[in-house]
């Protein structure tokens, strides 16, 4: 199965790695998909709007669109990256108040594959709350990169490694590998 033509939503969470979603907008078109911009309002004062429009040839979502504003084409798959502690939380939880979250909610009940790259560090993702929403999430088939040979947490006011942009597109190519139910 090909990804060629395929539309992505790449829901970009406030976080300092943001400010670099472009490399991840570039590897995705380099393997045929369209990528889609969806911002949360947090991740506005981290992106750069006018650049990454011109890059995806696509207006940012940050908001639901007005009645008389065409409607985006709907996502055959959805990367969020950075995923903050917070977008995590109320991702799990089911809280849909901002435009970028009611995109995950729905797309998670329509059966689109959804992509995690988390942007915590150790003190956030040892919480419990935090856990028990990943483990929430990967029940309901979200694929969480987190962990050894994904995202590892950085220290509190620690050095982080740069995101591995890359390891989202792999797993999304795994995850169309695999026999639909």
């Amino acid at each position: 199965m090909t990804s060629a033509g395929k539309v992505l939503y790449l829901v970009v969470c406030g976080a300092g790695p943001a400010g670099e979603i472009g490399t991840l907008v570039g590897l995705a078109r380099q393997h045929g998909w369209i990528p889609q911009v969806v911002a949360t309002p947090a991740a506005l004062a981290f992106i750069d709007v006018p650049e990454l429009e011109r890059l995806t040839g696509r207006p940012i979502r940050s908001r639901y669109r007005s009645p008389d504003e065409p409607k985006p084409p709907r996502a055959d798959a959805v990367i969020v990256a950075p995923a903050t502690f917070n977008t995590i939380n109320k991702f799990a939880q089911g809280i849909a108040d901002t435009y970028a979250l009611g995109v995950l909610a729905e797309a998670v009940g329509l059966g689109i594959p959804v992509v995690v790259l988390p942007f915590v560090n150790s003190a956030l993702a040892g919480r419990l709350p935090f856990r028990q929403s990943v483990d929430r999430l990967r029940e309901e088939g979200v694929s969480i990169l987190l962990g050894p040979g994904a995202f590892e947490p950085h220290p509190p006011n620690g050095e982080a490694a740069p995101p591995p942009w890359h390891l989202t597109l792999t797993e999304l190519a795994r995850l169309s590998a695999k026999p639909h139910k």
